[in-house]
């Protein structure tokens, strides 16, 4: 039998078809492969948690693959071996029961330590049996513990001691992190930290300081903080106070003071009258006073911890006197004065003798200042010049070695010009100025409607004008018509020249002027001002 053969065609092809297949041959290649990647879910993972080594851009037609402990293939670290024709998985050496293989080549390891922090890499065996590898990694971090705050001194004296704060963790790769009063650390050149930010040294503690205080340690998978510690501050006592402020007793009385000071722990109190302890008590009660308690009254506080004392001395007149001086009253020269311009004196008038005065402003003591002078007596108060800042309330106060007394207050006022008031212009310039505006609009409105009057007539009339009068008031309109001969048909001639009447009632004769842009039928009258003239203004009348 002879070989089976197939006539030949000649076929036409088109020369842009050739074009065509030409370039399609010449751009197109073949599509790139993606590469085999792998994913760890999640990167940082917690101790016990569990983590998926997850395959990407697997090839097709695979024979099987292979999981190794490590960044290469090395039999002695293999995991699990997989075959996936027949599903079929072979632990290796490296195997540790935790790990599960999946079809999709993806690994998952289970109830990790810190032990497996590293990296895997994943071995494919393709149909052709070419090898493919990829490897992937992750960091195993310990749930961290609370951790613990160790101070040197607990219990530290004010201005004196310095403290130290250390968070103590058995954690490795942590971070440490400081709160105060439930606060990050505050920015403060007493407060230092070292170590790794594991030691905070308070320098020169102050009462403030007392806490609380916590520690935090971080890594990136978990986060705790320790109890609140607070510290003791020992201080004081400060200057003791004193109370009741009353000074002057009479006889027949009872004198009873309290002492009080700022301390930690509590000060211990004594008492000295002229000189010579008297008892170890907070308070001291004297009934029935005599002109011989006069003198004066110590106060003395103590604190054993700080190792400090501190004393407040007060005066106790009793006195058979009575001189209970009566209120005083204030006599001003004026009570409204005028900024810069203008001086006051203020009296204070009282009938009370062997009394001192002191004057008050806006209920606290005068203040210092060149231009407030007292007299000898401080009786008088004069104030030159006056200022805006001195305006107020002013009261005096007599007193003497058994009572005081305060005036009632007066009021000083003072005037004094707004700047922006002074820049500003009278309303009567302003309203002048509103009227001159709108008088002009009313001029400019006038004209336009002659104008558009005189457009629509097709023929000009004469010119209509508003005389206005230094007074802004406008007089009825005036006309005076002007012949326009003709010059042809349907067309004029310019008129030689024209009377205006002029806003300031004067005639000025003003020629024509032609309009180049129209043909001759149309005419632009341009009146312009003569130069003498300001209220004059230039208008344009054109005609069809």
């Amino acid at each position: 039998m002879g070989h089976l053969s197939t006539p030949l065609h000649r076929v036409r092809v088109p020369w842009q078809g050739l074009l065509l297949t030409a370039s399609l041959l010449t751009f197109w290649s073949p599509p790139t492969t993606a590469q085999l990647t792998i994913e760890s879910r999640p990167f940082n993972v917690a101790e016990g948690k569990e983590v998926l080594l997850l395959a990407h851009n697997l090839s097709q037609n695979l024979f099987g693959f292979n999981w190794y402990k490590g960044e290469r293939v090395d039999a002695k670290r293999l995991i699990v071996a997989y075959v996936i024709g027949t599903q079929q998985t072979t632990p290796g050496p490296a195997y540790s029961g935790r790990e599960i293989v999946y079809s999709n080549a993806s690994l998952l390891i289970q109830n990790v330590t810190q032990n497996d922090t590293g990296s895997y890499t994943l071995q494919v065996i393709k149909g052709d049996l070419v090898n493919e590898e990829a490897t992937g990694q992750f960091r195993v971090y310990p749930e961290l513990p609370k951790p613990n705050i160790t101070i040197n001194n607990s219990n530290p004296v004010e201005d004196k001691d310095a403290v130290t704060f250390t968070c103590e963790s058995e954690a490795q790769d942590t971070t440490y992190l400081w709160w105060v009063n439930n606060q990050s650390l505050p920015v403060s050149s007493r407060l230092q930290l070292s170590n790794g930010n594991k030691t905070l040294t308070l320098l020169s503690v102050l009462r403030n300081d007392t806490g609380p205080y916590e520690c935090e340690i971080q890594n990136p998978v978990s986060a705790n903080r320790s109890d609140p510690v607070t510290l003791n501050v020992t201080y004081g006592p400060d200057t003791p106070t004193i109370s009741p402020s009353d000074t002057y007793y009479r006889p027949g009385a009872n004198l009873s003071l309290s002492c009080s000071a700022a301390s930690n722990p509590p000060a211990q109190y004594s008492w000295l009258i002229n000189g010579t302890f008297q008892q170890s008590t907070q308070e001291l009660f004297i009934p029935n006073i005599t002109v011989n308690n006069s003198g004066s009254y110590t106060c003395h506080a103590n604190n054993s911890v700080t190792g400090r004392n501190r004393t407040t001395v007060k005066m106790i007149i009793v006195s058979e006197l009575s001189p209970v001086v009566a209120q005083p009253q204030i006599k001003a020269s004026k009570t409204t004065v005028t900024e810069d311009k203008d001086s006051v004196n203020l009296t204070c008038s009282t009938n009370d003798t062997g009394i001192s005065i002191s004057w008050f402003f806006k209920d606290q003591s005068l203040p210092s200042s060149e231009r407030m002078k007292l007299s000898q007596d401080n009786a008088t108060l004069s104030i030159n010049p006056v200022k805006r800042e001195d305006a107020g309330n002013y009261s005096c106060e007599v007193f003497n070695l058994i009572s005081k007394n305060r005036s009632d207050p007066i009021m000083l006022i003072v005037n004094y010009n707004n700047p922006a008031q002074e820049n500003s212009l009278p309303a009567g310039a302003i309203a002048g100025i509103v009227i001159g505006v709108l008088a002009l609009v009313v001029l400019i409105v006038a004209a336009l409607a002659c104008f558009l009057h005189f457009r629509k007539a097709g023929r000009y009339d004469g010119l209509s004008s508003c005389s206005v009068s230094s007074k802004a008031d406008c007089h009825a309109w005036e006309r005076e018509r002007i012949s326009l001969p003709v010059s042809g048909p349907g067309s004029h001639s310019p008129p030689t020249k024209l009377l205006l009447l002029g806003t300031n009632s004067h005639r000025f004769p003003l020629p024509w002027s032609s309009c180049s842009l129209s043909p001759i039928i149309s005419w632009t009258r341009l009146f312009q001002s003569p130069s003498n003239l300001e209220e004059e203004t230039q208008v344009c009348f054109s005609v069809p």
